[in-house]
C-alpha cells in the first residue's frame, strides 16, 4: 500500500465485479453496480496507471449492470475470465468455444432428471452457470450438482468454475490470475491491488504475489466465502467497503 500511495501513476488497481463493486443478489440479471463506484473509478483512473474490472461475466452485461462505468477514463474490463476484452468502446475477442452452447442444450435435462427446485441457468456466451441460490437448500443442491455438473463439463472439454451458491461451465486456458498477470506486463505496472470477493478472484490473489510487484490483496467479505479473507491483506464489508476503501485512496492521492 505504501507502494501505491508513494507512486500511483505506476499502480493498477484490479476489481471483481459481483460481490465487490455489486452487492450480490438472488437474480443474477438484477444486479446493479454500487450507486458510488463509477464515480469514485473515475476519480481513482485520474492518479493510477490503469483501473481494470476483471470478471466472468461479459463485458457488454457489466456495463450494462454498471451505468455511467462506460464513462469511467481509461477503464478496461476484461470479462470471462480474460477471454474478452473491452476498451475504448470496443469488445475484441476470439471466436466462442462449441463446447458451451453444448453443454447448456443438456443442462435442463440433468437439472430435469436431479429434481431441484429453484435451480437457474444463466446463459453467459462463453460460459454457462448454474445458480442455486433461489432453491429451498441453495448448499444441498450445490452439492448435489457438483459430480454430474463436473461429468458435464469433462464432456465438452469445459472446466468447473466454483462461486457463490453457483457452479460455472468454462473454456480452459484462462483465469482471473493469468488476465491480471498479462495485464499487469502490458501496462509495465510498478505496482498492483486487487479486490475480489469469491472463489474465482483467488486466481489474482496468487497474480498478485506472484508479479514481484509491491502489490495488495483486498476482501469484499461476506459470510458465504471465508477462504478469501484468510488469504488477503485488508477485509472490507462488501461493496460499501469497496467503494469506501477506494473513496479514501483517492482522497490520500488528492492530498499529497
Amino acid at each position: 500500500m505504501e507502494a501505491i500511495l508513494k507512486d500511483p501513476a505506476g499502480a493498477v488497481i484490479g476489481l471483481d465485479f459481483d460481490g465487490t463493486l455489486s452487492p450480490i443478489v438472488p437474480d443474477p440479471a438484477a444486479a446493479v453496480v454500487h450507486p458510488k463506484a463509477a464515480a469514485v473509478l473515475a476519480e481513482l483512473g485520474a492518479h493510477v496507471r490503469a483501473v481494470a474490472i476483471v470478471t466472468g461475466r461479459p463485458p457488454a452485461t457489466v456495463l450494462e449492470l454498471g451505468p455511467g462505468l462506460a464513462d469511467v477514463p481509461g477503464l478496461v474490463v476484461l470479462g470471462h475470465y480474460g477471454f474478452e476484452r473491452w476498451e475504448g468502446g470496443r469488445i475484441s475477442a476470439p471466436p466462442p468455444p462449441p463446447g458451451v452452447p453444448r453443454a447448456e442444450a443438456e443442462l435442463q435435462l440433468l437439472l430435469g432428471s436431479l429434481q431441484l427446485r429453484g435451480v437457474t441457468i444463466e446463459d453467459k456466451g462463453r460460459a454457462v452457470a448454474v445458480h442455486t441460490r433461489r432453491s429451498p437448500d441453495p448448499e444441498g443442491a450445490l452439492a448435489a450438482l457438483r459430480e454430474p455438473l463436473a461429468k458435464l463439463a469433462a464432456k465438452h472439454g469445459l472446466v468447473i468454475e466454483p462461486g457463490r451458491m453457483v457452479l460455472e461451465l468454462r473454456p480452459p486456458g484462462m483465469d482471473k490470475g493469468q488476465a491480471l498477470s498479462l495485464f499487469l506486463a502490458e501496462r509495465a505496472a510498478r505496482s498492483v491491488m486487487f479486490v475480489g470477493d469469491d472463489l474465482g478472484d483467488l486466481a489474482a490473489f496468487d497474480a498478485v504475489r506472484a508479479s514481484g510487484l509491491p502489490g495488495v490483496t483486498v476482501c469484499s467479505g461476506s459470510a458465504e466465502v471465508t477462504a478469501l479473507a484468510e488469504r488477503s491483506d485488508i477485509v472490507v464489508d462488501g461493496p460499501d467497503g469497496v467503494v469506501a476503501l477506494l473513496a479514501e485512496l483517492v482522497s490520500a492521492f488528492s492530498r499529497s
